[in-house]
This record gives structure tokens, sequence and C-alpha cells, in this order.
């Protein structure tokens, strides 16, 4: 795998994580690898997708946990729907 795609990668797990560190750290080096603006918010937008889905997933077993309903009730959202 190239440098530029490992930075891409890094980008979104940055996101998820919500480290600004990270996210700063890793974009400059995606410009440094090459990559371009429209790639950089690509990767930025999987990182929110994927935070959204995990956030989601942890609310409902929060409250399944303490015994109440799912707060979305919505059983449609399944995983990180990027889309696939």
């Amino acid at each position: 795998m190239d440098c530029r795609t490992k930075e891409l990668i890094a980008i979104g797990a940055s996101v998820t994580a919500g480290c600004k560190p990270c996210l700063e750290y890793h974009v400059g080096k995606a410009r440094e690898h090459g990559a371009s603006e429209e790639e950089i918010r690509a990767a930025v937008g999987v990182g929110k997708v994927v935070r959204k889905g995990a956030a989601g997933k942890m609310d409902d077993y929060m409250a399944t946990l303490m015994g109440d309903e799912p707060c979305c009730g919505d059983s449609s959202n399944q995983g990180c729907n990027l889309g696939d």
C-alpha cells in the first residue's frame, strides 16, 4: 500500500477517533504524498460516517444495558452504511 493511501486511511481513523492532533498530522502528510483535496474530504467523510454509526450502536448498547429502549428505534441501521 502506498503512503498516500495509508495517510488517507489514517485521516478517516483520526476523524473516527476524534483526535485533532492526529487529523492535522495525517492531513499534512497526505498532502505531502500527493493526495488531492477531494480525496482528503472523502476520507474525512468516511471517518464521519463510521463515527456516526459507531456512536449510534454504542447509544443502543447503553440503552439496552440500562434496560431502556434504544433511542433511535431504527433496526434498519445496520453497520456504518458506507453505501456498499
